[in-house]
């Protein structure tokens, strides 16, 4: 008995045969539209991006803006908040890092990213001292979930930011004060120095000319001329700018120890957790001072890592187990840098790495050894898998 014949004793078969044949003669040939829905997609999620450095803005001392725009003439939409991955060769090392968008989404002839210089960031000193206009460079498509919603987060907004977690900060504050969305945003910026705060005259500017969002800058080593609030982010500090913390929704951005001083003194004032949203801002500047690090293992201490069926490197203990694998030349899937969004995972296979806290490790990945390697460090010799 042949397939046809099997199918012949189908009930309904021959309808189905009929309605095939009305469809092929009457109805759309989307054959034709074959890869239309990918280009689509390509369009809104593309994998890279080639941008091109349009001009270079000097903002303070340590930071600048890198305008980027496409070299094909289109960039893909995003929302405030998210950010991109630019890929970077330097001193032989092709690595990547994610920089918030600080231009406002409907900016949508380029990217503004801005770039801190960071204690021992030999990217971060790259960007600011040898990229000029011209300059080419890839990139991931938008991505990221630190974003407003407006069913979720309410009208009333409070934005804490420390140094550069300004940055997608600066884009939600852009697009609100832009297009005069119906939301209040009162920011309170720490920094060291007066010096150091970023995009200070024009958030000034901005609090002056729109009644629904509120600047207050807060130095925590003052000059003697400083006019600004002095002192940390502290609860008390919050409470005496913002009155009431009732009702409002906090989106926190910043370091490391930005987190651990505010997420405490939110939490004594009352604010739920479900009312704080954080972005992750990279590694730690120092994770050996990190609660859990070992005590037995001091900075600049190194493990040979083996890394199975393609060689071994040397590891400094404090530096991410990802740049030592690309300081090595070995290249890895990398998104966030910050421990969320798990593709730079690797698997364990011996030996002992040291993952703070914000490294999202999922149970499934737990359970099979996988790793964060942008968020491990070794504390031990190891053996991994990529």
């Amino acid at each position: 008995m042949t397939l046809k014949d099997i199918h012949a004793q189908i009930e309904g078969y021959d309808r189905v045969l009929d309605e095939v044949k009305t469809a092929r003669r009457y109805g759309t040939d989307y054959r034709i539209m074959k890869g239309e829905v990918a280009r689509v997609l390509d369009l809104l999620h593309p994998r890279t991006l080639s941008l091109r450095v349009s001009e270079v803005i000097i903002e303070t001392p340590s930071t600048k803006t890198l305008r980027m725009v496409s070299e094909t003439g289109y960039l893909p939409p995003f929302e405030a908040g998210q950010y991109i991955n630019l890929f970077v060769e330097t001193a032989g090392v092709r690595t990547s890092r994610p920089y918030s968008i600080s231009s406002a989404p409907g900016m949508t002839a380029y990217y503004d990213i801005t770039v801190r210089r960071q204690q021992g960031g030999f990217v971060s000193e790259y960007l600011l001292e040898q990229v000029k206009p011209g300059d080419r460079f890839e990139s991931s498509g938008p991505a990221g979930q630190f974003r407003y919603n407006p069913l979720l987060h309410g009208k009333e907004l409070v934005f804490i930011a420390g140094g550069s977690g300004i940055t997608p900060l600066m884009s939600m504050i852009r697009e609100t004060t832009d297009r005069g969305l119906d939301r209040s945003i009162h920011l309170l910026y720490g920094n060291r120095l007066e010096s150091d705060i970023i995009f200070h005259d024009e958030l000034k500017e901005r609090a002056d000319r729109h009644k629904n969002f509120i600047y207050t800058p807060v130095i925590s080593e003052p000059s003697k001329k400083c006019s600004e609030l002095t002192g940390l982010l502290s609860g008390d500090l919050i409470k005496k700018v913002l009155g009431s913390v009732k009702g409002k929704n906090f989106f926190l951005c910043g370091p490391g120890a930005l987190y651990d001083y505010c997420m405490p003194e939110l939490e004594k004032l009352g604010v739920p957790l479900n009312r704080v949203r954080r972005e992750m801002f990279g590694s730690p500047v120092d994770i050996t001072s990190d609660p859990g690090w070992p005590q037995n293992v001091k900075k600049g201490t190194r493990f040979a890592v083996k890394v199975k069926g393609k060689g071994d490197l040397s590891a400094l203990a404090e530096e991410p187990l990802l740049v030592s694998l690309e300081r090595a030349g070995y290249t890895v899937p990398a998104l966030c840098r910050s421990g969320e969004c798990s593709l730079c995972r690797v698997k364990l296979l011996s030996g002992k790495v040291y993952q703070p806290r914000g490294a999202h490790v999922r149970a499934s990945d737990l359970k099979y050894g996988y790793i964060h390697s942008c968020a491990a460090y070794p504390v031990s010799d190891c053996e991994v898998l990529l």
